[in-house]
């Protein structure tokens, strides 16, 4: 039996065990769209705006092992999801997203809602298609799922004409999939692994750094049991928080420009440096040359060998699927614990006691006093109330670094931001996507008065599926991080930095048919958090907490400066 094109691609979804997938309907996807009216295998969330398909679908996949899936219409409908793509791109994101073309004989014709996805779309995805021909449909399909969840993930897009859609052809979906000219590399050299070990073995002052390879490559039990194993410290990533459970004594912190004191001069001054799922980003290691002044050995596990010596020259790359690359490591500890070089148990202690010395500046310390309510109070606050357990969104900015600093999480999956492009607006979305993954988990989404509004529009969304997300927003008036850049880079000219006019977010919440509050003393917090996810467990849930105008993220590493070069406060200023 002959299928049309969009009946193809409703069975590649259900082939593919799709459950969920995030849209936004139009003239060139209609015939895909009727197919999804008649089929119950997935449920389609229809959004108010294509970003947030995108946004949506992406978190799916971080919060879960799938691929997220969106569709979206030609022209106007793909251009509004670029942001998204671009966002999911630079986290390293497994994604599908389909996108409605014009037919294929008005291609090139500037016809009605035509845009050049491919072309709009290549410098960041990680592979695109444009089908022309109904018969490559199902194997486009498929080769798209295999090449988004393989190797180094990224999204995929797959452009249908309109035409194609409604053309019929003979379906059979390929249960292998065979590319010639992609193959990713998933076991690491064992002969390098082994030299790992010994480098490991003989360090005295190890450290263990780590990223968002980790999450993505589910390694976080294997990454445990490793450091527990060395007694090392280590630090996650912004984007690799809950790799390592940040409750054990051995994590440091965060590295980078808003990292830790002690991961900052722990990371500068190791001996040997055992890098997992990371890329040496300008963020986290500051200016380059800086970081290359100290001697130290680098360790380097990878899936993407692009992504191996392309900041900071390594001593020992390791192209793998960091998961296999740990379980071989620890074998390789095992066997070589008896025989090989033994540690340095003086040094590991002289170490430990040197990375003590640099915590006990407590360089997160703040004070909670007065009747203004501090940012970070109400973050450790929420980690209070939910017990580190929630599933924690935020959009991008000051609120941001808050979260990721005093929202300490033991598990992976359960922090998502922007962290490569940094887009606001994600929170909202992120929040939505995780709800729609764990529809009986607490959800908790950070942001701040300008990222919200946004994608404030994904109010209506979640009131139409009855999403309960816990909306935390940390007002101060500001956009923060821009205010704070201009307080210390530009003699406080804050130039278009405040935000005038704000809504009255309980009322607005109130109009979506939510539930508002607004917290504007300190006693108030914890009652509020605790209504949130009490009595109003099954209530999406808009916390307008009012925030001291003044706080800044501390510590801080300007642009072009190295990692020791802190700014611990605003009296180093």
């Amino acid at each position: 039996m002959e299928l049309s094109g969009a009946e193809i691609v409703v069975r590649c979804l259900e082939q593919e065990g799709i459950r969920h997938i995030f849209g936004y309907p139009g003239g060139a996807v209609l015939y895909i769209y009727d197919e999804i009216y008649k089929q119950q295998s997935f449920e389609h969330i229809l959004v108010r705006h294509e970003q947030a398909a995108v946004h949506a679908a992406d978190a799916y996949a971080r919060c879960t092992q799938t691929v997220g899936v969106c569709i979206v219409t030609s022209g106007p409908g793909l251009t509004n999801a670029v942001t998204g793509i671009a966002t999911a791109y630079m986290d390293s994101i497994p994604m599908v997203v389909i996108s409605g073309q014009v037919p294929t004989h008005a291609i090139g014709e500037d016809a009605f809602q035509e845009c050049d996805a491919v072309g709009i779309t290549r410098p960041c995805v990680k592979h695109n298609f444009l089908v022309r021909d109904v018969k490559d449909l199902a194997s486009t399909f498929a080769k798209a799922f295999h090449i988004a969840r393989s190797g180094r993930p990224g999204p995929v897009l797959i452009d249908i004409p309109k035409d194609i859609t409604r053309n019929k052809c003979r379906f059979q979906y390929p249960q292998q999939v065979s590319l010639r000219s992609y193959n990713p590399v998933v076991k690491g050299h064992q002969g390098q692994i082994r030299k790992a070990a010994q480098m490991l073995l003989s360090a005295e002052r190890p450290m263990v750094y780590t990223g968002g390879g980790v999450i993505l490559g589910e390694a976080a039990e294997e990454l445990n049991r490793l450091v527990d194993r060395l007694g090392a410290p280590c630090t996650n990533t912004l984007m690799g928080l809950g790799g390592y459970r940040a409750s054990s004594r051995l994590f440091v912190g965060m590295p980078g420009m808003h990292g830790t004191y002690e991961a900052n001069m722990a990371m500068q001054h190791c001996d040997v440096l055992l890098a997992i799922g990371v890329r040496f980003d300008d963020r986290v290691i500051g200016n380059p040359k800086h970081f290359a002044q100290n001697p130290r050995k680098i360790i380097h596990i990878d899936i993407d060998p692009s992504s191996i010596s392309k900041r900071v020259k390594v001593d020992l790359p390791i192209v793998g699927d960091v998961k296999e690359g740990l379980r071989d490591l620890l074998t390789q500890l095992g066997e070589l614990a008896g025989s090989g070089p033994a540690p340095s148990a003086r040094g590991l202690a002289a170490w430990w006691a040197q990375i003590e010395q640099w915590r006990s500046r407590d360089c997160l310390a703040y004070k909670q006093n007065g009747a203004t309510i501090k940012p970070q109070y109400v973050v450790q606050k929420l980690w209070e109330v939910t017990g580190g357990e929630a599933y924690v969104t935020s959009d991008v900015g000051q609120h941001q670094m808050f979260a990721a600093q005093f929202y300490g999480f033991d598990k992976p999956r359960r922090w998502l931001n922007s962290g490569g492009l940094g887009t606001m607006g994600v929170g909202l979305p992120y929040a939505m996507g995780v709800l729609l993954a764990h529809p009986k988990s607490q959800v908790a989404c950070i942001t701040g008065e300008g990222s919200i509004q946004m994608n404030i529009q994904e109010l209506s969304t979640c009131k139409q599926y009855d999403l309960p997300v816990k909306i935390v927003n940390l007002n101060n008036r500001y956009l923060g991080m821009v205010r704070q850049w201009q307080e210390i880079e530009y003699q406080s000219r804050y130039s278009q930095s405040y935000m005038d006019a704000l809504p009255d977010f309980v009322a607005l919440a109130q109009a979506y048919g939510h539930v508002g509050m607004r917290i504007d003393r300190p006693e108030d917090v914890v009652p509020a958090l605790q209504d949130a996810y009490g009595k109003y467990k099954d209530r999406l849930v808009f916390m307008d907490f009012i925030t001291d105008q003044t706080e800044n993220v501390w510590p801080m590493v300007q642009g072009g400066k190295g990692l020791t070069e802190m700014i611990l406060g605003s009296e180093d200023l």
